[in-house]
């Protein structure tokens, strides 16, 4: 399983960017994506996962602005990021995650770094 994101860069204050995520492989379609970030010095957060059905979860810090979607038949998920705020800056992991007999796997992209400054 491989993830390749990209889309990250610098952008001013309420700017947007866009995230992608494209999966090799197959199966995607049955398992949740979703991106987190980690900013310096601090953990690695969920900021959305959308699950087979694209039903999405979101953390309450970005309800609103961030809008997260999924193309099965590209294995790609997105991240529509708006009204971009300079605490989202953080590099962005794309991730996808199934459930086997009890197990969860965790497959993680490369990163992308988003800054958000004027």
């Amino acid at each position: 399983v491989q993830l390749q994101a990209s889309g990250g860069g610098l952008v001013q204050p309420g700017g947007s960017l866009r995230l992608s995520c494209a999966a090799s492989g197959s199966g995607f379609s049955f398992y949740i994506m979703g991106w987190y970030r980690q900013a310096p010095g601090k953990e690695r957060e969920l900021v959305a996962d959308i699950s087979s059905s694209s039903s999405p979860n979101y953390r309450d810090s970005i309800k609103g602005r961030f809008t997260i979607s999924r193309d099965n038949a590209k294995n790609t998920v997105y991240l529509q990021m708006n009204s971009l705020k300079p605490e989202d800056t953080a590099v962005y992991y794309c991730n996808v995650r199934r459930y086997a007999l009890g197990h969860r796997y965790d497959y993680w992209g490369q990163g992308t770094q988003v800054t958000v400054s004027s």
